[in-house]
């Protein structure tokens, strides 16, 4: 589901839980990735996501890609990265993490 630009973390979760996603993608071109990513992790424990996947990408220097995939956000993506390789990984995140589905 595509969810609008300016929503809140808590806006984005909620959605999630709603329409019981597999994953959560988000674009950050604000600088604001260490503020929304740790915020959207601590509303997806406690609402019982952590099965959930919360990848992402945007303007995200390497070093805060790294802290944050260390905290618990999946792979982040570069400007310039291929839709078809967002695709492939979030596909298989979901087979490898998600067995309850299938």
């Amino acid at each position: 589901i595509y969810t609008g630009l300016r929503q809140t973390p808590e806006m984005v979760v909620n959605a999630a839980l709603q329409e019981d996603v597999d994953a959560i993608g988000i674009s950050i071109l604000s600088g604001a990735h260490n503020t929304v990513f740790p915020k959207l992790l601590q509303l997806m424990k406690k609402k019982g996501l952590d099965n959930v996947l919360l990848t992402g990408g945007g303007i995200i220097p390497e070093e805060d890609m790294k802290r944050l995939n260390e905290q618990g956000v999946g792979k982040l993506f570069a400007p310039g990265a291929q839709t078809s390789e967002i695709a492939d990984y979030i596909t298989r995140w979901v087979l490898k993490n998600r067995k309850d589905l299938f």
